[in-house]
């Protein structure tokens, strides 16, 4: 059976003066699943939203969605939802004027999800929406997004200040909404251990280049971890490919790009080491290491800065 893509990208790419945010991205992101966006600060996950969703132009490459370029075309992106960590509201507004104007541009909009999930989160309706605390912006993000009801939706670090319970009614009402009613949802997120359950497929970005996509089981399946004493460990990942390992005295840990075989597991228990599956979180920030957060940090934010200016130029 043929795969339906909902967003296909070829070469893409964005450069901010001497930074490049993301490079030569390639990729297919499966319609009606829930796609984990992965990666350290940085990587490039909201460079790669905002390309996708049309509020940024890239240096280089192409984007479709539903087989069309999105940009400047109203009718491919009013079928999108984009809630940004750092979603900005008019002084004024209040949760009546947020949801009122996100009812008038998202043909799909679902009132009644909005009241069920405005009642869930406890978000107040009196003060202005600039006034609220970060998790109350947060919850609002979420109603918005799962109410839109939007063909694809991009949740960018959606939890920011959400307590645990309050996160995991967002998780139950993502899953809950999306066997409803199906649709392509991509979540950016630094909680790995907490969404694993939702995602279907993922994405890992470093330094913006896309390092894996597939599904989240085949993922999981491409590496493990093994644990013992230093000089034994030393030893058994000699010429593998190691994507991680950290010592502690004389034991340490490795994390292995590499599908576990039968002669690994006996090789490995032959030298008192312990083989076991790799978390995904675990799995991701192992692709992470050996660079450093600043760095990363650094070139998306300024990235980001770099945007803004050249769209106020425009």
């Amino acid at each position: 059976m043929t795969t339906q893509i909902a967003i296909e990208t070829r070469g893409l790419t964005r450069r901010f003066g001497g930074a490049t945010a993301l490079e030569d991205v390639t990729l297919q992101v499966h319609a009606n699943t829930i796609t984990g966006l992965l990666g350290r600060n940085g990587a490039g996950k909201t460079t790669f939203m905002s390309l996708v969703t049309a509020q940024d132009q890239p240096s280089a490459g192409t984007v479709r969605v539903d087989g069309r370029e999105p940009f400047e075309h109203a009718d491919i992106i009013e079928q999108m939802c984009f809630v940004r960590d750092n979603q900005r509201y008019p002084d004024d507004y209040k949760l009546k004027h947020a949801v009122r104007a996100a009812a008038i541009f998202y043909p799909n909009w679902d009132q009644a999800t909005a009241d069920r999930l405005i009642e869930a989160f406890r978000i107040p309706s009196k003060s202005v929406v600039k006034k609220f605390s970060r998790g109350q912006l947060s919850a609002l993000g979420i109603v918005l997004g799962l109410a839109s009801r939007s063909p694809i939706t991009f949740f960018d670090e959606p939890y920011l200040g959400l307590d645990a319970t309050a996160r995991g009614i967002f998780y139950d009402e993502l899953l809950r909404d999306y066997a409803e009613h199906p649709r392509t949802i991509i979540l950016s997120t630094h909680l790995i251990d907490e969404m694993d359950r939702l995602l279907e497929r993922v994405i890992v970005l470093e330094q913006g280049r896309v390092v894996h996509h597939e599904e989240v089981d085949a993922l999981r399946g491409s590496a493990f971890q093994v644990a013992g004493r230093s000089a034994a460990l030393e030893s058994f990942v000699k010429g593998r490919k190691v994507l991680s390992q950290r010592s502690i005295g004389g034991l340490a840990t490795a994390v292995v790009g590499e599908a576990p075989t039968a002669e690994d597991r006996s090789a490995a228990e032959a030298a008192g080491l312990e083989i076991s599956a790799v978390s995904l979180q675990d799995l991701v920030a192992a692709y992470g290491v050996g660079d450093t957060a600043t760095e990363n940090d650094t070139t998306e934010t300024a990235a980001r800065g770099a945007s803004r200016t050249e769209r106020s130029a425009a």
